[in-house]
């Protein structure tokens, strides 16, 4: 049992004990090896090595990394065993939600990597040993965030559920708020004109109400959740942005309560905010479920039942999930094949075009291999399963697509690290905005909406989405259409592309 970030019995509380699995180890030279590399960091103390079972145990100062150990590791020659998680977290909303969710799985102990893709709310965390769930969940609620499924190994879930949920949601949320906030802007349309229309302030103040405070209740939970983390994200801006509006025309609407002409109100700015914001959650939300049917399309190619031949001849229809590597499955003609396999008896023509390329059906006979996700032609056949359900080849299609999608390409990086200092500098820079204007013109009125406009126009939302949303339409349009991009990084160089090179079949 792997074990991390436990205090080492005997040892100062300053002290910590890692136990890891160190691949590769053959000899005693190669136990040493590993052991002068890891002592040569200064943090650590002792170490011990098995050189049959590859568990190193190693004890040092609670300033030793994981990356640390596995860059030590890998400079003597060997790899440590790592194991990867992926959770869905919900509660990320722009660019500065990636950095705090990928610091605070990082900072926990044992963690080598965590790496977020907000277009499918999920993250990655490659582990060395075995971090418990609830310990990542601990640590992610801890920065405002929550992931309430259970973690699966490898790549990340396709979410198509949650995101039919989600636009479904995000749906009604906007078209309740256009149908609010019309009223407030129409009467506006007449300004070009020298009309000055506008609706009673009552009436302003009912109709804006109900976007501010109902259907903006989500940026201030997300702004609250930052919040008691100790940062921020789009959400702040846009609950301070709309906020201040709301608040400044309410003020206004109490304050000349008694006089015979209408105060200067800005109730339609803080719902048009809103409704816009809430067009671009839309336009995520349907762009995530668009996606979430390409690597559908490709799941559907598989079966989810399949006929299992028991000793005595008979058979059953079984899970696909429950198929066992040597099990024998009757594939009937027109079916498609549920895993891999070899033939063990008949004859048949299979259509492999989803996995090779290749237009015309393939001959198989007693001996040859075939592909779960094939279709079967006119024949009836026996087989011997040869792989798992999720190491098909199939499987490893699907995984591919869903690592491109969850990759990070260099601009992506680039855009994490700008996010980290940006929610920072555009409060700095609104509220030098308020300070200026109402110092300099004396007009705190005006220094406010000036304030407002930088808020709500900064929310980073693209800069932290478009991204992996591209990446994410991007690689599962190229999978609908039978290309499999392996190397998210590859997307940046495609406009630069002049020839490309197939063989007979494509592949």
């Amino acid at each position: 049992m792997s074990e991390v970030g436990q205090i080492s019995p005997g040892s100062n509380a300053a002290t910590e004990h890692w136990r890891l699995t160190v691949s590769g180890l053959h000899c005693g030279n190669c136990a040493g090896r590993v052991e002068r590399a890891l002592l040569a960091l200064p943090e650590v103390e002792s170490v011990s090595v098995n050189t049959v079972s590859g568990q190193t145990d190693v004890d040092a100062s609670v300033d030793l990394t994981a990356a640390e150990l596995v860059a030590a590791v890998r400079q003597a020659g060997y790899e440590v065993v790592e194991h990867t998680q992926t959770l869905p977290v919900s509660g990320m909303h722009c660019a500065s939600c990636v950095t705090r969710v990928e610091k605070a799985l990082s900072a926990v102990h044992g963690v080598h990597t965590a790496a977020v893709n907000l277009a499918s709310e999920t993250v990655r965390v490659v582990t060395i040993g075995e971090v418990p769930l609830a310990t990542l969940r601990q640590a992610l609620a801890k920065a405002g965030y929550a992931s309430t499924t259970d973690a699966e190994p490898g790549p990340p879930p396709t979410a198509a559920a949650p995101a039919r949920a989600t636009l479904s949601t995000d749906t009604w949320q906007l078209w309740l708020a256009i149908a609010l906030a019309l009223p407030l802007v129409v009467p506006m349309l007449g300004m070009p004109f020298g009309r000055h229309w506008a609706l009673p302030g009552l009436w302003q103040w009912l109709l804006a109400t109900p976007v501010q405070f109902w259907l903006g209740w989500r940026f201030y939970r997300g702004a609250w959740q930052a919040l008691r983390s100790g940062s921020g994200n789009m959400d702040t801006l846009v609950a301070l942005g709309t906020s201040a509006g709301y608040g400044l025309s309410v003020y206004q609407l109490w304050l000349h309560r008694a006089d015979s002409h209408p105060p200067a109100l800005y109730f339609e700015a803080s719902a048009v905010v809103i409704a816009l914001v809430l067009l671009g959650k839309w336009l995520e939300a349907r762009a995530k479920r668009q996606t979430a049917a390409a690597i559908h399309a490709l799941q559907a190619l598989r079966p989810n039942r399949a006929r299992r031949v028991a000793d005595d001849g008979s058979s059953d229809e079984v899970p696909v999930e429950s198929l066992s590597v040597g099990d024998r499955v009757i594939v009937l003609p027109g079916e498609r094949i549920p895993v891999d396999g070899v033939i063990v008896e008949g004859h048949s023509d299979c259509d492999e075009s989803m996995i090779s390329g290749e237009s015309l059906p393939v001959a198989k006979a007693p001996d040859a291999t075939v592909t779960g996700g094939a279709i079967n032609g006119a024949g009836r056949l026996l087989i011997r399963t040869t792989a798992l359900p999720g190491d098909s080849v199939l499987a490893r299609i699907i995984r591919l697509v869903e690592d491109a999608q969850a990759g990070k390409p260099p601009i992506q990086r680039l855009v994490d690290r700008i996010s980290a200092i940006f929610v920072p500098v555009v409060l700095l820079i609104a509220i030098g905005t308020w300070l200026g204007w109402g110092l300099l013109a004396g007009d705190w009125t005006t220094a406010l909406l000036h304030a407002v406009a930088v808020l709500v126009i900064a929310c980073p939302c693209a800069l932290g989405l478009a991204t992996p949303t591209a990446i994410m339409v991007g690689t599962g349009a190229a999978a609908r259409a039978g290309i499999l991009i392996a190397d998210v990084a590859v997307l940046e160089q495609v406009p630069a592309l002049r020839t490309v090179a197939f063989d007979k079949t494509g592949t």
